[in-house]
């Protein structure tokens, strides 16, 4: 084994700074009067908070494009990190919930759901919808936002999907078209004494992954600090805007490679994603297909057991059984900008940014706050 092998990756700070601390921070039974150490001090005692989650919006990438993000750079705050895998069911899931993928099971972009592999954002299949056979409350059965109703400001086409009942049920929505309306409605809903609102926008990262890092990106980056400075400034005395990300972003691009095909001939089928992808191993064969995958690609990715993952909790504390079947034998997260290939596992287009594995590009994230006038 070499020493890339050995050095393990750096895993969430579950216990401290997390996206999973926010929402029991600002809703927990002390509201904002106490607020933990790694949150923006300008939250203390705020009578109203919006939180803005940028989809994609990594804290390294943000640094190395501050020119193009005025406002969001002159916020207060720092990063804090987000979950594993660094993916968006996953992440977006454990901010509402405030809770870890090992204890609310969405543990990945495409999960093992007993020898089905079901795509989380679709919640289906090849063969189509699977909402009837896997429900999405049973499926993630904590309650978003700490039981309460919170208005949701999210494009409207998502509403009443699966996986928005699975991370957003029970909230009052509030959908937009278009990203101009978001700012409106934040507005009017802070006018009306809204103590806490939540809002996603998913730019950022569809273009990160359709035309990847360049003048397209830049150019999307300009757009969601308009969006902030437009939101803050409809804010009201007292109030105040956060801003975070579910993950950040690596450049690929045509770096997509299948596991060797010793690998493959030792795997039944994958799930995950191509930066975090679990291999489920042809039976008896578990020991060997990690051997033989980190034989292959230990080099350029870390390879470990199911066992060391939740040993090391890399998917948070508190493991539950049914969780742990969800996950595969082997994981193949990369460390290297590259992507793992699995056929059934395809778009329309072939992604140039991605995202899922431990690396700092995708693990830290922004936690920035700015308050009303």
């Amino acid at each position: 084994m070499t020493s890339k092998q050995l050095l393990g990756p750096r895993l969430p700070a579950y216990q401290s700074g997390c996206v999973t601390g926010i929402i029991p921070a600002i809703l927990g039974p002390s509201g904002t009067k106490e607020i933990p150490s790694w949150m923006p001090s300008c939250v203390q005692g705020a009578r109203q908070v919006v939180l803005l989650v940028i989809d994609g919006l990594g804290w390294h990438q943000l640094q190395k494009n501050i020119v193009h993000c005025p406002t969001i750079s002159s916020m207060q705050g720092s990063s804090i990190t987000t979950i594993a895998p660094t993916t968006t069911v996953s992440a977006l899931t454990s901010i509402t919930t405030g809770l870890a993928p090992a204890e609310h099971g969405l543990v990945g972009y495409r999960i093992d759901m007993g020898g089905r592999v079901m795509q989380m954002l679709k919640w289906g299949d090849d063969k189509g919808d699977l909402r009837n056979m896997y429900p999405p409350d049973l499926i993630q059965p904590c309650p978003p936002f700490m039981g309460t109703s919170v208005p949701v400001l999210s494009k409207a086409e998502l509403e009443g999907s699966a996986f928005t009942e699975a991370h957003l049920r029970g909230v009052r929505p509030k959908g937009w078209r278009a990203a101009s309306s978001i700012a409106v409605e934040i507005g009017q809903l802070l006018r009306s004494g809204e103590k806490f609102i939540y809002a996603y926008y998913d730019g950022v990262d569809k273009i990160a992954h359709e035309r990847g890092f360049g003048a397209f990106y830049e150019a999307e980056l300009r757009s969601a600090d308009a969006l902030v400075s437009n939101i803050r400034d409809v804010l009201v005395s007292g109030s105040v805007l956060l801003v975070t990300a579910d993950h950040g972003q690596v450049m690929v691009g045509t770096n997509t490679l299948p596991p060797n095909a010793d690998v493959l001939a030792m795997t039944a089928y994958q799930s995950g994603e191509g930066r975090f992808r679990w291999l489920h191993a042809r039976k008896g064969t578990e020991v060997e297909l990690l051997a033989r995958a980190q034989q292959h690609h230990g080099d350029s990715a870390w390879v470990v057991s199911k066992d060391q993952v939740i040993d090391e909790q890399w998917l948070g504390p508190r493991l539950g059984a049914a969780t742990r079947k969800r996950l595969g034998d082997v994981a193949l997260v990369p460390r290297e900008p590259i992507s793992f290939d699995d056929p059934a596992d395809s778009g329309p287009y072939l992604l140039q940014c991605r995202h899922g594995a431990l690396t700092d590009d995708e693990l830290d994230v922004p936690l920035l706050a700015v308050t009303g006038n």
